[in-house]
Order: C-alpha cells, then sequence, then structure tokens
C-alpha cells in the first residue's frame, strides 16, 4: 500500500492541473456518498467534531477519511484543529491501495473544488480578493484562486488577528510577486471592493452580508459544515445566483442552505447548478459580467475520493 505524506501531496500537482482533472472526474457519476458525524462540547464550551467521510465510485474506486475537527487546538497552538487520515481502496476487488495524509488531502480537495467552482463562476478578469479567515485552509484557497484567475492584482485578508493575517500575506508574497498582499481590519469596506470574496471561517452569525456586495462579485462559502453555521447572510443567497459543489452534500446537510430554505427565503430550485451540471455542460455557469454568483463549497466524501484518485495516480507515476 502506497504512503503519501502531506510534503508528497502538497507537492504533487499544480492547481491548474488539480482543476483540470477533478473537472474530467465531474463528467463522471460521482458515485455513493456517506458520511458520520459526531460532536462534544467540553466544560469551556468548545465544540470539537469527529467524523467519517465516505465515497464509492463502483468498479473504480472507494475511500473514507477520518477526520477530527477540535478547535481548542487554535488555542493551544500545539496542534492543527483539523486533523485526518485518508485509505484508498481499488474499486473492483477492494483491495486498500493507498493511505494518504487526510489533513493535506483535506486542503488541497478543497482549495480544488473552491477553483473549479471560480472557474465556472467569478468573472475572468477579476483583479481583488478578498479572504475572511487565515487558518489552516486560507494559504490553499488563496494559491488555488490566483492560478485560477491570474489576472488577480490584490489580495486582502481579513482575519480576527491582524497579525495572522498579516503573516499569511507575507508568506504568500514569494510564491505570487505580481500580487499585493495586505490584512483589513474593515470587513464591510473590503466586501464592498472586492471581486472574488472566499470565506473560511467556521461561524453561526455570517459575516458577510449581502447589501455590502458589488455588481459582478463572485462569493465563495468553505466555512459551514455542519446544520447551524452561516457564513453569509440571507440577502446574500436572495441577490446571487446560487450554486454548489454538489446537491447531496449542501442542500439537506449544511445551514448556509439548511436555515434560509426552511425559512422559506430560498427554495431548492434557487440552487441552479452543481459542479456535475457545470462540467457536463448542463449549465453554462456565470451569464453576465454583473451577475453576482455564490458558490456554497461543502466538501463531501466524493471529492475526497476523487482528489485522492488523482493524486495517487500522478504520485504512483513519478
Amino acid at each position: 500500500m502506497q504512503m503519501l505524506d502531506s510534503e508528497k501531496i502538497l507537492s504533487c500537482l499544480p492547481f491548474t492541473t488539480l482543476v483540470d482533472e477533478l473537472a474530467a472526474m465531474h463528467r463522471q457519476p460521482i458515485g455513493l456518498v456517506d458520511e458520520m458525524l459526531m460532536e462534544s462540547t467540553d466544560s469551556d464550551e468548545n465544540t470539537s467534531h469527529f467524523f467519517i467521510r465516505t465515497g464509492w465510485q463502483p468498479e473504480k474506486a472507494a475511500g473514507a477519511k477520518i477526520i477530527t475537527v477540535f478547535p481548542r487546538n487554535n488555542q493551544k497552538r500545539e496542534w492543527p484543529s483539523i486533523q485526518a487520515v485518508y485509505i484508498l481502496f481499488e474499486g473492483v476487488n477492494g483491495t486498500p491501495i493507498a493511505c494518504l495524509d487526510g489533513t493535506a488531502l483535506t486542503w488541497i480537495k478543497t482549495a480544488t473544488d473552491s477553483a473549479l467552482g471560480s472557474r465556472f463562476l467569478s468573472r475572468e478578469n477579476v483583479e481583488s480578493m478578498l479572504m475572511i479567515g487565515a487558518g489552516q485552509m486560507a494559504p490553499h484557497l488563496i494559491s488555488a484562486h490566483c492560478e485560477v484567475r491570474p489576472s488577480l492584482k490584490q489580495v486582502r485578508i481579513y482575519n480576527r488577528s491582524t497579525d495572522k493575517a498579516e503573516a499569511l500575506g507575507q508568506s504568500l508574497t514569494l510564491r505570487f510577486p505580481q500580487i499585493r498582499f495586505s490584512a483589513t481590519t474593515e470587513i464591510e469596506a473590503a466586501v464592498r471592493e472586492a471581486d472574488l470574496i472566499c470565506s473560511a471561517v467556521t461561524v453561526t452569525q455570517p459575516v458577510i452580508r449581502g447589501e455590502w456586495l458589488k455588481s459582478g462579485t463572485h462569493v465563495d462559502l468553505i466555512g459551514a459544515y455542519t446544520a447551524d453555521m452561516r457564513e453569509a447572510d440571507d440577502e446574500c443567497l436572495r441577490r446571487g445566483s446560487l450554486f454548489v459543489d454538489a446537491r447531496e452534500t449542501t442542500i439537506n446537510h449544511i445551514g448556509e442552505l439548511m436555515i434560509p430554505l426552511a425559512q422559506g427565503v430560498i427554495s431548492e430550485s434557487d440552487v441552479l447548478a452543481d459542479l456535475s451540471d457545470l462540467c457536463q455542460q448542463v449549465h453554462s455557469g456565470r451569464q453576465s459580467e454583473d451577475e453576482i454568483t455564490v458558490f456554497k463549497n461543502g466538501g463531501g466524501g466524493h471529492l475526497d475520493l476523487m482528489c485522492a484518485r488523482i493524486i495517487h495516480q500522478h504520485c504512483d507515476q513519478s
């Protein structure tokens, strides 16, 4: 069984290639997905999660990711807040063929998912990006968006800790010297100016207000993954054309959509397309330069499986 550590996964392929291959994967049926989610709240009211996400494309491959999300690790800074391991199985005989660092796979999978959404939904000439959150996912999300949209000239980073936002910007300057990185403490002003907004914060109260969005903005939502989490308010969903990475793993699973659906703010028909629809040209994506687009990146076992297959194939050949 092949062992793929974090270094191998993060250096395997550029995001542009990963996006191309993930798009090709979406032209096939995504297969079966399922998950188990458990949570526990400690005496300091820190809620941690333990969950398993599975994907199975019969006759091709199957896989399972076992994940822990312990937010209190951010306070102690001894361990990452998100840790995981992934096991990839051969699809015909069920033999385990690879064990991947699940944390690195999560970073790559999530960033590639959002970048694929951006390829269809953001304007090709975007110049300014706002990154909300400066956690472990942020450098990979920024890198993926910058590779898919090389027109970007400026990236602002908003985070509760300004020092962390500044450090993130400095770390990316060497990789993208043509882009100006800066930290901001004014989220409203930054949202109003951004052509592309990427949010990766685990919050239950929205941080993005629809009234702040300018025409033509693309909003990429990553942070919410439970039934009570939201990053964008009702007005954001009302104003934007709504897309998801997969209907099966978002509409009835994540508060970003579940809450406004239950309150009648939106209906399921307002979700215009998912990545399979876009990659199979059932929907063409962005319709005009002025359109506001909103993409919910919900993750899911099918995406872990697709990216694990891509990475395993390329690392096996190298």
